[in-house]
């Protein structure tokens, strides 16, 4: 009996299994084979010449990569870091306030709404050195505008500024969900106990909040490690490689540039160290979890 309900679950199964193959595994499986491959067009048919691992060994020589690299190790840490912080402090003061915060808690996920055209088209007009409004209100107190967008020292930081407002929202659903589910108990004993309370929020409520958080940072990490709207809405990755990052740099080699098995290359070697990364970090987390 055992082995027939066990033979159930694995034929219950099976469609799923099959449609995530055909959605998620075929596309990775080809990129992997394109990757092998210099793709050519002639007379409107696909013609792929096998060139080993040049492609992969090419990747080490581009200059924009290596940009692109570096600028989303900072979009990574910096945009993630700024959207968990946010978006915890937010959810301790809708979930302290109770039902009261719901037209609050409204206003706050409104940016995943928006569509990601309209939200480049926004702030570009915010961003903008003319008539901008972050300019205007600098010249409202007798300071010089700046050319936010267009300045290597403010692109970068302006286009995180975007995918913090964006983004931070997501954060803030997930972290109200966990800490609305915190036993009150243990708060409350930790406040008989003469706990203040940042005592409660550090011996207490951060310990209990810590698998929802790491869990937040990891997925957003994740998505900001994929950034691309916000750069090709916001700067193209100018000025010069300033907002470079690794999504746009395969979009340009691939769509752009019209190097499919380069472009194929660069997307197998990112899927490979983000899963890396990914494996890594959710073992530290389990062995913490276990010593703990």
């Amino acid at each position: 009996m055992a082995h027939h309900n066990s033979l159930g679950k694995v034929l219950s199964l099976t469609p799923a299994v099959l449609i995530f193959a055909f959605l998620a595994l075929l596309p990775v499986i080809n990129l992997f084979i394109v990757s092998f491959h210099e793709v050519s067009w002639l007379g409107g048919t696909k013609q792929m010449d096998w060139v080993g691992v040049d492609n992969y060994v090419a990747i080490g020589d581009d200059p924009l990569f290596k940009a692109g690299v570096f600028n989303t190790i900072i979009v990574v840490l910096v945009a993630t870091t700024a959207q968990v912080v946010i978006g915890l402090a937010l959810a301790l003061a809708c979930s302290s306030v109770g039902d009261r915060s719901r037209p609050f808690r409204a206003l706050i996920i409104l940016p995943l709404l928006i569509p990601g055209i309209v939200i480049g088209a926004i702030w570009r007009l915010m961003y903008n050195s003319e008539f901008g409004i972050f300019n205007l209100v600098l010249n409202s107190i007798g300071l010089s505008g700046h050319d936010w967008l267009g300045s290597p020292s403010t692109a970068l930081a302006a286009v995180i500024v975007v995918d913090v407002w964006h983004w931070m929202p997501f954060a803030f659903l997930l972290l109200l969900a966990a800490v609305e589910s915190l036993p009150r108990d243990v708060s409350e004993a930790a406040k008989i106990d003469g706990a203040t309370a940042w005592q409660e929020f550090r011996k207490v409520t951060l310990p209990l909040l810590y698998p929802a958080i790491f869990m937040t940072f990891l997925f957003r990490a994740v998505m900001a490690s994929k950034i691309f709207d916000e750069v090709f809405l916001l700067t193209g990755g100018g000025p010069g490689t300033s907002t470079e990052v690794v999504s746009f740099t395969i979009f340009q080699r691939y769509f752009l540039q019209d190097n499919a098995g380069y472009g194929s290359a660069l997307s197998v070697s990112i899927i490979f160290v983000v899963s890396v990364i990914i494996v890594i970090a959710l073992n530290a987390n389990k062995s913490k979890g276990l010593s703990q």
